[in-house]
């Protein structure tokens, strides 16, 4: 069964999607069978892998609403074994059509049900807000990567994070666990992001991941080519660290498993 990982943070820029993309695809690059879904209305996730989110045959907004089921919805990408469920601005609708329904926040983990067997991982790449979509993402997730900037608003944005992680696992998803927390844009010469950094280690131990994800200028790129970074520059170093997680990620799944 593919385990379900929620990638998420409320604070926006903090390579949330950019994480949720190359994680994916290097997990993909490894030989697993990946889908990505792209919950934010932005739809980032879904033009960073190369697929024009103006003219989709359909999105996530059909499964909300009940016209398409996800196996219709699922789309290829540049990596055979990475798959993407598309997102548009269209999805904004979505929230104020879910608001009416019955049992609103499980439509996602009702839906992924189906289908998880058929996979290694799911990502869901969540919008920067506590929103309906967001509730769908975390009710469906068996776990959630939180991607984060090393400043000091940043320790202030995981408290609220932390919040909504406790309120959602007791009130909808008991088994909902931190997968880790995973420090992005960091420059170790800087003597705030290693401050910040030893205030995570400190609190959440080994849920930190030992890889970092440097502040990279190929990461940045990547998305306006439409190609994760392993595809656009494979030995860039933004390119190698996420291919470093990838393997810490499937070292840590194989010791619990």
């Amino acid at each position: 069964m593919g385990k379900i990982t929620a990638v998420a943070n409320q604070k926006g820029g903090v390579g949330k999607t950019t994480t949720a993309i190359n994680i994916a695809a290097a997990l993909a690059d490894a030989g697993k069978r990946v889908l990505l879904i792209d919950t934010d209305p932005q739809g980032n996730s879904t033009s960073g892998l190369g697929i024009d989110k103006e003219n989709l045959a359909g999105s996530l907004y059909d499964l909300f609403t009940g016209s398409k089921t996800i196996e219709e919805l699922v789309n290829n990408t540049g990596l055979p074994s990475l798959k993407i469920v598309p997102s548009n601005i269209e999805l904004i609708g979505a929230e104020l059509e879910l608001a009416a329904k019955e049992d609103r926040e499980t439509i996602l983990k009702r839906s992924l049900e189906t289908i998880r067997h058929q996979y290694d991982y799911i990502f869901i790449d969540c919008p920067p807000s506590l929103s309906l979509l967001t509730l769908n993402a975390l009710v469906a997730a068996d776990s959630l990567l939180v991607p984060m900037q090393c400043e000091y608003y940043a320790l202030e944005g995981i408290s609220m994070l932390l919040r909504t992680f406790n309120l959602i696992k007791n009130s909808f998803n008991p088994a909902l666990e931190i997968e880790g927390i995973l420090l992005t844009m960091f420059d170790g010469r800087n003597t705030l992001a290693n401050q910040v950094s030893d205030e995570l280690k400190k609190h959440f131990g080994d849920k930190v991941y030992k890889t970092l994800i440097p502040r990279n200028v190929t990461l940045a790129e990547a998305p306006s080519h439409g190609k994760p970074v392993i595809l656009y520059d494979s030995r860039s170093k933004g390119a190698q660290s996420y291919l470093e997680l990838a393997k810490e990620m499937m070292e840590h799944e194989a010791s619990v498993g």
